[in-house]
């Protein structure tokens, strides 16, 4: 099987911990985590679920949130379906990805972790597509300023969730890297005996952000017949496995760049209460090296807004390329990074 899917892909080569109530960390790190993976779904439900239970009680705690509604955001990607096709649209890594007719997204995607996990759309056949042959297309995004895992670009990732699968999974198809839509993947496929399912995984670097597709079904030929589909997407120049790193018309985005060595102007946090939650942040450096936009993966709104306006009145270095300022992308850990925990893959990818 694997020769003849060769046919589908064209081969390119084989802190401590800080008190919340004054400081915060510059580019805290933890110890490796579990990789999460996520299989089909299968419902026949296709109506997309937007308004709570009656009875049931909500409480929003700590949420992804911005200082602006006009930057674009990773999680803000929208999927639209018109007579012809289903299309995933996402501004901030300038990803368009033309999908099979009649799939459709049944349900939201949950907020970004605080670990950087973001699930940007999960895509399933609709009602005329539904029968015996039932699949899955998740796509992701793994954040390379806030992972817990011990990987540095898509490249470290795809081979960490390989060399991580549980017993009972077991790789199909080895390693490799593949041009799809003119850009450099990652792939590898792997199967499930006992849930007789398959798993393709492609990853590409955007923004220092691995992206995944992750496509999942009982049947190879219609898994091949997505990998081809993916050639249809448009992707920004910068993809690769390993590069991804910005620039051009997006900023470049340095991990770690909110150092001391790098602030002219610091001014730490004050928060009226003390909450123990990781809170990573992504900020935009302009070119003058003022904060421009602020990015809340995941924040209570007093925590928010005691960020925001601390970050307002720092001033950074600016970052020169070719002995010109451009604008920077970097993340900040403030308060203790996320636990480092560990999760079974057969349980993430059967959720």
């Amino acid at each position: 099987m694997y020769s003849r899917f060769l046919g589908v892909l064209v081969l390119v080569g084989s802190i401590p911990l800080l008190s919340l109530s004054l400081s915060f960390s510059w580019g805290q790190k933890t110890e490796p985590q579990s990789v999460l993976q996520k299989g089909g779904d299968s419902s026949s439900n296709t109506q997309r679920q937007t308004e709570a239970p009656e009875a049931d009680i909500l409480v929003r705690g700590a949420w992804s949130s911005a200082n602006d509604s006009a930057t674009p955001l990773p999680e803000g990607g929208t999927v639209t379906n018109t007579a012809t096709n289903t299309v995933f649209r996402n501004q901030y890594f300038g990803m368009t990805y033309a999908l099979p007719p009649d799939w459709i997204e049944e349900y939201e995607g949950p907020p970004p972790s605080d670990s950087g996990r973001y699930v940007l759309a999960e895509l399933t056949p609709g009602i005329r597509n539904q029968g015996p042959i039932q699949g899955s297309i998740l796509i992701t995004a793994e954040d390379m300023f806030f992972t817990p895992l011990p990987v540095a670009n898509a490249l470290e990732l795809t081979d960490y969730m390989k060399d991580h699968l549980q017993a009972d999974y077991k790789v199909e198809l080895p390693l490799t890297e593949v041009k799809i839509a003119g850009h450099s993947f990652r792939f590898f496929g792997y199967v499930s005996a006992v849930a007789q399912l398959h798993w393709y995984v492609a990853a590409t670097e955007i923004r220092c952000h691995a992206v995944e597709i992750i496509l999942t079904s009982r049947d190879t030929k219609l898994l091949e017949s997505l990998i081809l589909d993916m050639n249809k997407m448009k992707l920004p120049a910068e993809a690769s496995p390993t590069a991804g790193a910005g620039g051009g018309a997006v900023p470049v985005c340095i991990k770690d760049y909110a150092r001391d060595e790098n602030l002219i102007t610091r001014v730490d946090p004050v928060f009226t209460e003390h909450r123990f939650n990781p809170i990573p942040v992504r900020v935009i450096i302009d070119r003058e090296g003022k904060v421009k936009h602020i990015h809340f993966l995941s924040a209570f709104p007093d925590q928010a807004k005691a960020i925001t306006d601390a970050l307002e009145q720092c001033k950074f270095r600016a970052y020169l390329r070719d002995g010109q300022p451009v604008e920077v992308e970097t993340g900040i850990m403030f308060g203790r990074a996320p636990p480092a925990t560990r999760r079974p893959a057969r349980d993430a990818a059967n959720k």
